[in-house]
């Protein structure tokens, strides 16, 4: 597909906040000295990560800055972001990067770092801002206070830049365009791909659609510098794309994170490049560049959305340990803890910047909306939010990532009874809770909320692929009396069975990106771009790891995983990303809403 179908804390692990004191501005003698420091540490076992937010309350500095504390303990900076950090027994100094040497007045900086400790992990008593200690007011330094809270915060951090702007783009985001919003998606143009439009206009028809924001696939690490392999999605690298987005005044940008090691690892279609045991090169190689780029102050008042890890973390749940979908790939990464982690590290390195916000991807309703895999998935969820250091690192999530699930469904809802028999018992629906993506994803979404993420968080729905009209959609509920006959004739989802993913026969675009769209839900978005395959109908050889899945090959009579139903893929597809001109055609045909 392009895709389909940390270890975490501990509850003692609370996030202890010290609220330090003062700024003093390098640049003037006479400056007022003012500044807040907002700690933050989660621990687990002889390890936490800690982050840091810095607010500078007096007059701006410029040239330079550092923050120093003094451990209470043991502690151990072993890695360290958005910030030089180095450490002398239990002092520590953290020290401006290259991109960010200033911070105005009432401007922030955020940063952060992994530890490690033996005994107890008390937070720092104190912080000092280029020589003063901080107070966290503009007056004489006094006794910080000792009351913590003992909850973390509800709302999405803000951190405006380093140089507050001053007046936002008549094109972009209104309000201030450097802090964090509730929806990165409110009030602001998307950006609209060029090499993907250029695919879209060169077919007959696609300008319909072509000025559709759609999502960028950084699917292996040569794609973040770019290349010319006419197999991937094109030569643009990352800087090439946010550079592009800043030049249409785009309000907001959509990235896909998606390299882990021992990627997809229930399919062969989107396999990648790193290996199972490589999690250190994917956090050098891959995620670090990726964050030292998106960091870069000239995109700071772009809003970067970040989709992370397609598929991963619901295979942790339901593809391991002998369950029917299991395979030995996705037993290796439960084992290793690999996804947690490498999802984990992801969100801590890329929430530690101010105008990104991270959204981690929650399969779909046909693949976890049983009681069975509901609770777990959210669970893990959980687990690589805190692994991350804190659930403040995740805006929201998102469903239907690449898949054909319908958004709604209205005559075959799990309440639905038929001859005094619920459709639940069908084999369509097959005792899932869930038959449509609209109401899994506010039903997910209040699931995570209960389980520790903040209240504020958003979902996304895919909605590139899921509109199945023309002629075979169903424009009333069927008149039959046999629960099978009625899902079957009454369904918009016209899939042989909803298990299905790869380059599906009779699918059409479904609703155009739009924000806030329902209650919950932050937008629709078109992250698997329309027209990209999810894998080949045949093996082809390829040096981006992306293998041959039988789910791909229209001729494949089906597996225990999709009831032994046929794969209803399209024929004569090439590889996972590539430029698939029929099934464009296709989607543009069966579009739901039609294109005019």
């Amino acid at each position: 597909m392009r895709p389909v179908l940390i270890r975490g804390l501990t509850a003692a692990a609370a996030a202890s906040l010290v609220t330090g004191l003062g700024i003093f501005a390098a640049t003037s003698a006479s400056a007022a000295a003012g500044c807040r420091v907002d700690y933050t540490a989660n621990s687990w076992n002889n390890g936490f990560t800690a982050n840091l937010n810095v607010t500078n309350l007096g007059d701006p500095i410029s040239g330079g800055w550092n923050v120093t504390w003094t451990f209470p303990g043991n502690q151990q900076v072993t890695q360290g972001w958005s910030a030089t950090i180095s450490q002398s027994g239990a002092n520590v100094t953290a020290r401006n990067p290259d991109w960010a040497t200033g911070i105005g007045t009432n401007a922030s900086v955020t940063f952060g770092f992994n530890g490690s400790y033996s005994g107890t992990n008390t937070s720092p008593a104190s912080f000092k801002l280029n020589g003063v200690t901080c107070t966290g007011t503009t007056g004489p330094t006094t006794t910080p206070p000792t009351t913590r809270p003992t909850t973390p915060p509800t709302t999405r951090p803000t951190t405006p830049p380093t140089t507050p702007p001053t007046t936002p783009p008549t094109s972009g985001p209104t309000g201030n365009p450097g802090q964090r919003v509730d929806n990165p998606y409110a009030n602001a143009k998307g950006y609209v791909n060029p090499e993907w439009k250029a695919h879209a206009e060169s077919e007959p028809g696609g300008s319909r659609v072509s000025n559709n924001p759609t999502a960028v696939w950084l699917d292996r690490i040569a794609a973040i510098e770019g290349t010319d392999d006419s197999s991937s999605n094109g030569s643009m690298g990352l800087r090439d794309h946010l550079d592009a987005a800043l030049a249409q005044g785009a309000g907001y940008i959509q990235l896909v994170i998606y390299d882990l090691p021992g990627r997809d690892c229930s399919a062969l279609a989107s396999n990648g490049e790193l290996g199972p045991d490589e999690l250190p090169r994917y956090k050098s190689e891959y995620i670090d560049p990726i964050a030292a780029i998106e960091g870069d102050a000239k995109y700071q008042n772009l809003r970067i959305i970040n989709i992370v890890e397609i598929d991963s973390l619901p295979n942790i749940v339901t593809n391991t340990g002998g369950q029917a979908g299991a395979t030995a790939m996705c037993d290796t990464m439960k084992a290793n803890n690999g996804y947690v982690l490498g999802v984990g590290y992801a969100l801590n390195k890329l929430g530690a910047i101010g105008n990104v916000y991270n959204y981690v991807d929650a399969a779909h309703h046909g693949w976890i909306g049983w009681d069975s895999n509901f609770g777990p998935v959210a669970d893990i969820m959980l687990q690589a939010a805190q692994a991350s250091g804190s659930v403040n690192n995740v805006t929201g999530f998102i469903t239907n990532t690449a898949n054909y699930s319908a958004l709604q469904e209205p005559w075959i809802q799990p309440s639905t009874t038929v001859g005094g028999q619920n459709i639940r018992q069908s084999k369509w629906i097959d005792w899932n809770q869930y038959t449509d993506e609209l109401t899994f994803a506010q039903a997910f979404r209040q699931k995570l909320v209960s389980i520790g993420f903040n209240s504020n968080i958003g979902m996304l729905i895919d909605t590139s692929r899921n509109g199945w009209g023309g002629s075979a959609r169903p424009t009333a509920a069927s008149t039959s009396t046999n629960v099978d006959t009625y899902v079957n004739e009454s369904r918009i989802d016209r899939r042989l069975h909803a298990g299905n993913w790869c380059n599906q026969s009779g699918a059409g675009l479904g609703e155009r990106p739009k924000a806030a769209p329902a209650s919950g839900i932050d937008a629709y978005v078109w992250v698997k771009p329309p027209g990209e395959s999810d894998g080949s109908s045949t093996l082809i050889p390829n040096d981006e790891g992306k293998g041959f899945d039988q789910m791909c090959d229209p001729s494949y009579g089906g597996n225990a995983r999709n009831g032994n139903n046929p794969s209803g893929a399209l024929p004569n597809a090439p590889i996972s990303g590539a430029w698939f001109s029929a099934q464009f055609q296709q989607l543009m045909q069966n579009a739901y809403p039609p294109l005019s």
